[in-house]
């Protein structure tokens, strides 16, 4: 099954906490601190691997998580830092944040790596704090917590040739003729059930050709198989617009082109890319006048025309050479501007309300990572934890609530007297 679109939620490691720790040996009765500093968690890291062609494996697992570093130890010892979580993805995968929607990474180069999101940073040890006035401090920092974040990964095939046309014209036929690839061909609609690539070696130069599944009227709206499809033609520099000259199904060749042309140009930018146009199936009846009537249809464009027949390969040097002397005029492949994902850092860190006991209750990330960091029965720990309150606006906000001396204030399971 090819799968070209999956959300997934992916998060770093958390930095392990600083240790708490005093030196202690035999003869040394007050050893100063030496707690260590906690590991730094692991990244989650994109890969653009080029054996993947579909993003099929994350339809079993959705959901990523880097390994977390070690909480710090004694005698200055470091936590291990957790390692990072490698993901492989097609390469012309486009990585959106979500909900915004925002592109954070576009893997469209061979072997391209990206940092998708940072693990967090370990926590100080004691060992960290000691001053010429605090020399025996009780108390480290808590591990840096990641968040969870959901992405949608969606995959644009790189090729610098698309295929484009109805339901078997013959595409699929071409791409085999001209190329090494070898797709599914049969005489009914719909052969084609997903993007095939192949590389075309003509007159001396290598590029990329894509078959893209047959498009029908209203693909554009979601009608049919090309509407899921139609994303990768977007990256393509060159449309080559495969039409049945011959009419073989009873449709108008010159009515398809128009059809598959105003499809292309309702899903986006697609109208304006360069096209040349392959009447295939040159060798059935009714092709010759079929071919006049569509020349003086596009008669005054700049689309060239060239009548093909891929089974008995009629026209396919005209057409390759064509290909070849048009795509080193154009731009490159289409890349994608990518912004870095931002670490989510709350602008309320903390919050003060008073509840129905008359307390006055601080809650949020501030108090979290206070309260862990903090040991209450350690007199530098405590007043470390008062400058923090101070420098910090709690107090503050606590007396603008109306908060006075002796009024109890909660954080979490603690609860303490309001002193001024």
């Amino acid at each position: 099954m090819f799968v070209d679109q999956v959300r997934i939620t992916a998060k770093a490691g958390n930095g392990g906490n600083g240790a708490v720790s005093f030196h202690r040996e035999k003869f040394v009765q007050n050893g100063g601190p030496d707690g260590g500093d906690g590991g730094n968690g692991g990244s989650v890291i994109l890969c653009a691997d080029p054996n993947m062609h579909t993003l099929m494996d994350f339809r079993f697992q959705r959901k990523f998580q880097a390994e977390s570093g070690d909480n710090g130890s004694s005698a200055l010892r470091r936590g291990k830092s957790g390692s990072d979580l490698v993901i492989k993805v097609p390469v012309g995968t486009i990585v959106r944040l979500m909900p915004e929607g925002k592109v954070v990474a576009d893997m469209h180069e061979t072997g391209e790596r990206r940092v998708l999101l940072k693990g967090g940073n370990g926590g100080w040890g004691n060992a960290r704090f000691a001053t010429a006035t605090r020399q025996a401090p009780g108390f480290a920092n808590p591990g840096q917590k990641t968040e969870i974040r959901e992405f949608e990964l969606e995959l644009k095939s790189i090729a610098d040739v698309g295929l484009v046309g109805f339901p078997n014209v013959g595409k699929s036929s071409l791409l085999a003729a001209v190329t090494a690839a070898k797709p599914k061909i049969a005489n009914y609609h719909f052969t084609t059930l997903q993007p095939n690539l192949g590389i075309c070696r003509q007159y001396g130069v290598d590029f990329i050709m894509a078959d893209i599944p047959g498009l029908v009227e209203g693909a554009s709206e979601g009608v049919g198989l090309g509407y899921q499809f139609l994303r990768h033609v977007e990256r393509t520099r060159l449309l080559l617009h495969v039409v049945d000259i011959s009419g073989s199904e009873g449709r108008d060749p010159v009515e398809d082109f128009e059809q598959i042309s105003d499809e292309l140009a309702a899903y986006g930018e697609l109208a304006e890319r360069p096209m040349i146009v392959a009447a295939n199936k040159m060798d059935l009846p009714g092709a010759e006048e079929n071919l006049e009537r569509l020349r003086q249809h596009l008669h005054g464009t700049d689309i060239e025309v060239y009548p093909i027949s891929a089974a008995t390969h009629q026209g396919l040097k005209e057409l390759m050479g064509a290909v070849v002397r048009v795509l080193p005029t154009l731009p490159e492949i289409r890349v994608f501007e990518a912004e870095e994902v931002e670490e989510v850092i709350d602008p309320n860190p903390y919050e003060v309300h008073r509840r129905d006991d008359g307390a006055y209750e601080v809650s949020g990330p501030l108090c979290d990572r206070l309260l862990a960091s903090v040991n209450f029965s350690e007199q530098d720990s405590l007043n470390y934890f008062h400058r923090t309150l101070r420098a910090r606006g709690v107090i503050d906000a606590l007396r603008e609530m109306g908060a006075g001396e002796g009024d109890t204030v909660v954080f979490g399971d603690m609860e303490f007297e309001f002193v001024e």
